[in-house]
């Protein structure tokens, strides 16, 4: 239905009626995603977090696709622990001492219920769902061959790669690590081991213990952790002493544990320990959690220190792994992107088969970035002063497909880990965003990239005495950085005073992008669509 009613209304004489063929779209694909639920929310969620680049209907419709899927009744979590266990999850026989039948969160693939242990610990009990693994094999079927009619057939768009290879070449196989909750416990042991060797986020981060007596492929027992999760900003901005009186009686009562408790640092502190963590683990080790948005990340008193916050990051079913060779281009790249080294951000786009490095740089950054020269690889401006907003519907959608074509050059070239970091990344940011953006995210992100590529393995010393040389200068540049910061927080702060609504530093990085999408591409992107 989608494929032919894009054959037969996309079309130049019908430009005015494009914006309701792409909400007729948007409606089918949500309500297919939704009614399927398992894999499909998940590829409504691959989508959902690109929305920002699709038609502004896609973009309204799929910001509201979360992870937060209908609850199996008990009868099924009772089956699920008489396969694994071969008892029930409670009573005379049972395996813990109380294990409450209503689920605390519900997820495309699991549900988490609270029960406690018979020696008195409160753990958190992840279930799978039951048929998920049958399913997933069908629908990921299904979904190559829609990705490819697409590609080959319909729209001569390299669909298969943007959105195929996340989930055929990468997801695919991460699927089933996702899925064997053995691996997952496993996954969480490699990143604690990870952060107790980085002085910078030891005791700052936390990952939750795991009860391998308790835990199979298909149930997962972890200690229960009581906390603000990052998606509750008011009770997050009250946690930290930075919220008004009025909403403290409605925070208490959500979290009676931490009733009065008022913790030191501020929201800059969570939000600096964030950034660090995920880009320790982009540029120094290798391995990247891919789901850090806010339900993931719950903030608590530390346990020794119980006046400052610790960042506990929970669901640790999909990663990547990078390899070395990556790691040090990835980092090559945003040294470039902060530095303006547009030879480095040419080389490594071109080593990625990316024809278009400026509207790279930009998605990479998640601020606009245009080129001070004409780039080698062809990206100048060869549709000379007309802008994208000038052009109707039709002649916007032919410009972007063009443009697309043009940034994949040789999509086998381009690491598929890419799409992974980019989500990540925006996560990130759009966590940042919504606290007030606290901290320089750019800055921090790119000091951590530029001094991975000092400690790099199998350099010659002549290479690392030039690395070291290059994070010097690099620092100095960074100067530029933190006065563009520190000048939106003033800006910020005056507005506040003189009663006005405050916009930080993520968010003016937001409208600008905003309106390079809107005079580049054409996309009308919605307010707050980079909020991760």
């Amino acid at each position: 239905m989608i494929s032919l009613d894009y054959k037969l209304n996309f079309q130049p004489e019908k430009a005015d009626q494009i914006p309701q063929l792409h909400a007729r779209v948007a409606d089918r694909m949500y309500n297919l995603f939704t009614s399927n639920g398992g894999l499909y929310i998940k590829i409504g969620q691959a989508i959902g977090a690109n929305s920002p680049f699709l038609p502004r209907p896609m973009q309204d419709k799929f910001a509201r696709l979360f992870d937060d899927a209908p609850q199996i009744p008990y009868s099924d979590v009772l089956s699920v622990f008489r396969s694994e266990f071969g008892r029930p999850p409670a009573g005379p026989d049972g395996i813990f001492d109380v294990f409450e039948h209503e689920a605390v969160a519900s997820a495309s693939v699991a549900q988490v219920h609270r029960a406690k242990l018979k020696s008195g610990e409160w753990v958190a009990v992840k279930i799978q769902k039951p048929d998920v693994t049958k399913q997933i094999e069908w629908d990921l079927g299904a979904f190559r061959m829609v990705m490819w009619i697409f590609e080959n057939w319909m729209f001569d768009l390299p669909v298969y790669f943007t959105v195929g290879a996340f989930f055929l070449v990468q997801v695919k196989g991460h699927l089933r690590e996702e899925l064997d909750f053995v691996q997952e416990a496993q996954n969480a042991r490699v990143t604690a081991q990870f952060i107790a060797a980085e002085p910078r986020l030891a005791g700052k981060v936390h990952i939750p213990k795991v009860y391998p007596e308790y835990s199979t492929k298909r149930v997962l027992t972890a200690e229960w952790i009581d906390g603000v999760r990052l998606s509750d900003r008011v009770a997050i901005r009250t946690l930290m002493g930075e919220e008004k009186q009025a909403a403290l009686s409605s925070t208490s009562r959500n979290y009676p544990s931490l009733e009065g408790v008022r913790l030191k640092g501020g929201v800059k502190s969570i939000m600096q320990t964030m950034v660090e963590l995920f880009s320790a683990q982009m540029f120094s080790w290798g391995w990247v959690h891919c789901d850090p948005h806010p339900g993931n990340i719950i903030i608590r008193p530390h346990p020794s220190k119980p006046k400052y916050p610790q960042l506990v990051l929970l669901d640790h079913g999909l990663y990547v792994r990078v390899k070395e060779s990556f790691r040090r281009e990835y980092a090559t790249l945003w040294r470039g992107l902060l530095a303006a080294d547009w030879d480095a951000i040419e080389r490594v786009a071109m080593l990625w088969g990316i024809g278009t490095p400026d509207l790279f740089a930009s998605a990479t950054l998640m601020r606009p970035v245009r080129y001070g020269k004409k780039s080698r690889a062809g990206n100048g401006n060869e549709n000379g002063s007309e802008h994208a907003e000038e052009l109707n519907q039709y002649e916007q959608s032919i410009r972007m497909k063009a443009k697309l074509k043009r940034f994949l050059l040789d999509t086998d070239k381009m690491p598929k880990e890419l799409i992974f970091l980019g989500r990540n990344m925006r996560i990130v940011q759009g966590n940042n965003q919504v606290l007030g953006s606290p901290v320089n995210r750019i800055k921090i992100t790119g000091y951590w990239a530029s001094a991975s590529l000092t400690t790099s393995t199998n350099l010659a010393w002549t290479e690392r005495a030039k690395e070291y040389w290059h994070y010097l200068v690099f620092r100095g540049i960074m100067l530029s950085i933190d006065l563009a910061f520190w000048t939106s927080k003033v800006r910020q702060w005056i507005r506040h005073m003189l009663g006005k609504s405050s916009i930080g530093f993520e968010d003016e990085l937001e409208r600008t992008m905003r309106g390079f999408a809107k005079s580049t591409l054409g996309i009308d992107v919605a307010s707050g669509a980079f909020e991760g």
